[in-house]
């Protein structure tokens, strides 16, 4: 099982891009969900995250510019990213909270150009 995440591209700083990760059963109805980041030569970190009941919560860097959402009836997790900046390029995974070793996906790449 993995969740696949796309919507990933190439785009001048201050634009705009919307990711998608579609999950297979039911792993987005039953639980919380997120989306990681891994920026060149660094860790993956999460930047976004949705409770069940659609709570949620963003890294300090992200918040304001980022939104995270859930379609339970599409299995799919969004991430709407306005006002991008050169430092949100990386890769960017979709997977439960916390995070499940065997749902890791290739993930899609965002490059964010000055």
């Amino acid at each position: 099982v993995q969740l696949q995440a796309s919507g990933g591209g190439l785009v001048q700083a201050g634009g705009s891009l919307r990711l998608s990760c579609v999950a297979s059963g039911t792993i987005v109805s039953f639980n919380d969900m997120g989306w990681y980041r891994q920026a060149p030569g660094k860790q993956r970190e999460m930047v976004a995250a949705i409770t069940i009941g659609g709570a949620t919560n963003y890294e300090n860097s992200v918040n304001g510019r980022f939104t995270i959402s859930t379609d339970f009836m599409q299995k799919t997790v969004y991430l709407q990213m306005n006002s991008l900046r050169p430092e949100d390029t990386g890769v960017y995974y979709c997977n439960t909270v916390p995070p499940d070793r065997h749902y890791w996906g290739q993930g899609t790449q965002v490059t964010v150009s000055s």
